[in-house]
Order: structure tokens, then C-alpha cells, then sequence
């Protein structure tokens, strides 16, 4: 930001040492601010909008304004032998210019750009089927996503905000020695995935949003912007992306979705951990920490048993297993039914 603003009064001085004349401090005044005003748009907004220029679009565009340079050149020849008052002659100048520049760029970047889908590289849109990925705090710090890439099930350019990065080194910071760990774990998440996961690029970007506080909103603004699909464990900013339009990727639903099926007939063989919160009931897990719920089991607290599962309830936070204990009355019926 220091660099911007000090390129900032750069060029400004440069429009002031440019248009200065002693007899016409008005003209001076006048370019020195303009000068500041464009250099101000193209800090600003013209250059954080380039990440997702293609380089041939970006070679059109520079095309573009070697084309308006030359013809500016020339057409100020002109307009110097023109019957144009001397004093109006450096303002059409400058109109002259920005017009030429203007349209010098606009047209480099539509030539640029239909050059570019023509190619059909990667910033075509005819090859945009996949969408960009961003990151969330969550799902850095959770950790399973460097898994996932590492894998191969993701690939190509991941962003990751600057307003993430800062969130995770605030909370590496923290003087809760349980957040800082947590803060650490993604930060060294991230940098093993840009160091040691080969088929993924993690990108920083920093496009930000200063009105916007919440980091969750800002990443929702964000996937709006650049077309991407945010990557989450929040249940939360989950709803609030879908309410946007915003297409969500729930890592904790992936992983659930990956857990081994169970179908209703099977039997399980499964250790009654606790009582369940209606009567009678045990409450158990599979391996991959899926909840059984055993009925009448709750005299077999601490002992292995065998149950017959009965439903499969697939809820927002995973999926529950619900069973009788094998053997049971019910059970045998059950079996001579079938």
C-alpha cells in the first residue's frame, strides 16, 4: 500500500512539473490534478482488476496503447498547425489522449480476449467449466484439505484472500494457547500445500472488501467477483453463501458422504460407549465415528455386542445409525419375515 500511494504523488508531480507555467497557474493546477485523479483510478481499480487478464489480452491491450501513443503523436502535429486558440491547445491535447487511450485499450482487450478463446486457453471461457476454489479459515485450519489435493480430487489455481491469511495469523497470535495452536496448524497447512503439493497453486490474492467487516462475507463477495466456489467446514456461512447464490463445497459433507454405508438387515459387531438420551438406549460408533444408536442396550455399557441395524438417518452433521441388539425377539421375527 506505501508503494501505491508513493507512486501515487510520484506521477502527481510529474503532471505538476509537466503542465507548470508561472502565467497560468490555473492549467497547472488543473494537470497536476487530473494527473493525480488517473493515477489514483489505476492504482486503485483498474490494476486489482488484472488478475484475471489472460496474457494475450493483456498483449492486445498493450498493443492498444502503442497504437493510441503513435496516433496521439501525430494528430498533435496536427492540431499545432490547426486554427485552435494556443491557450485550448494543451486541453485538446489531453482530451486527444485519454480518448485514444481509452479506446486503444478497450479495443486491445476485446481483440485479446477473442484472440484468447480462439486459443482456448485457460482463461477462455469456453475452458471455465472448472471454477475457481477458495478457501476459507475453517478449512485451513481443519487441515483435511491438503489431503484431498494431495490426493489429486483437486487441482489447478486455489485462492486464498489476504484477509484469510491475516485472520490466521491473528489467531496465531492469540493468547489462548489452544487458538494459537490452532492458527499455526493453517499457516503450516498452507505452506505445505504452495511447497509440497505439486498439481495445486495456492494464489494470494488481494482483492478485499473494506466496507464489508466479516471475513465470511468478504469471501462470499469475493466468489461472486471472480465466479469461484468457496471451500468450507462453516455450516454457517454455508447458508449464507447458498442464500446468495454462491455454490458452497462442505468438506465435513464430503467426508461424510465418503463414510462406509451401512444398510438396514446388516449386522454390525459395535462397543455401547454411553447411554442414549431416550430410554433404554446405548449409543455406540463405527471406526469412522459414525453414531449407533442400539435400543434396549443400555444394560450393555462397556461390553461388545452384535446388532442388527434397523434405519439410516442422514442428517446436516453425518449420518446415524439406528439398531437392535441381535438376537432380540424383535429381531428373530424380523429374520423369519424376511
Amino acid at each position: 500500500m506505501l508503494t501505491k500511494f508513493l507512486f501515487l504523488i510520484f506521477v502527481t508531480f510529474l503532471g505538476f512539473l509537466f503542465s507548470y507555467n508561472p502565467e497560468n497557474i490555473d492549467f497547472t493546477v488543473s494537470i497536476t490534478i487530473l494527473f493525480g485523479i488517473v493515477s489514483a483510478i489505476f492504482i486503485f481499480i483498474i490494476e486489482p482488476s488484472t488478475d484475471d487478464i489472460s496474457p494475450i489480452s493483456a498483449a492486445g491491450i498493450a498493443a492498444g496503447i502503442i497504437s493510441a501513443s503513435v496516433l496521439f503523436l501525430i494528430i498533435r502535429e496536427l492540431i499545432s498547425y490547426s486554427p485552435t486558440p494556443a491557450e485550448f491547445i494543451p486541453y485538446a491535447n489531453i482530451v486527444t489522449l485519454i480518448i485514444l487511450l481509452y479506446t486503444g485499450v478497450a479495443i486491445g482487450l476485446k481483440k485479446g480476449s477473442e484472440a484468447d478463446n480462439r486459443e482456448g486457453g485457460k482463461y477462455s471461457s469456453k475452458k471455465s467449466a472448472h471454477k475457481t476454489l477458495i478457501l476459507d479459515t475453517s478449512v485451513i485450519i481443519d487441515g483435511r484439505i491438503a489431503d484431498v489435493a494431495e490426493a489429486g480430487f483437486i487441482n489447478g489455481e486455489v485462492l486464498v484472500p489476504k484477509f484469510i491469511i491475516k485472520e490466521l495469523q491473528y489467531i496465531a497470535d492469540s493468547g489462548e494457547p489452544i487458538k494459537r495452536v490452532r492458527g499455526r496448524r493453517g499457516l503450516d497447512i498452507l505452506k505445505r500445500m504452495q511447497q509440497d503439493i505439486p498439481n495445486v497453486n495456492i494464489k494470494i490474492t488481494g482483492h478485499d472488501f473494506p466496507k464489508i467487516r466479516e471475513a465470511d462475507l468478504k469471501l462470499v463477495e469475493l466468489a461472486k467477483k471472480v465466479n469461484g466456489v468457496i471451500i468450507t467446514n462453516d455450516f454457517n456461512l454455508n447458508k449464507v453463501a447458498g442464500l446468495q447464490g454462491v455454490k458452497v463445497l462442505n468438506l465435513n459433507e464430503l467426508s461424510s458422504a465418503l463414510k462406509p454405508i451401512v444398510l438396514p438387515g446388516e449386522t454390525i459387531n459395535i462397543l455401547i460407549a454411553k447411554e442414549g438420551k431416550e430410554e433404554k438406549q446405548g449409543i455406540g460408533y463405527l471406526e469412522d465415528g459414525t453414531m449407533v444408536v442400539v435400543d434396549d442396550a443400555r444394560n450393555c455399557i462397556g461390553k461388545q455386542i452384535e446388532v442388527s441395524v434397523t434405519s439410516v438417518l442422514q442428517t446436516p452433521t453425518g449420518r446415524m445409525v439406528f439398531s437392535k441388539i441381535k438376537g432380540t425377539e424383535h429381531d428373530m421375527v424380523s429374520e423369519l419375515n424376511g
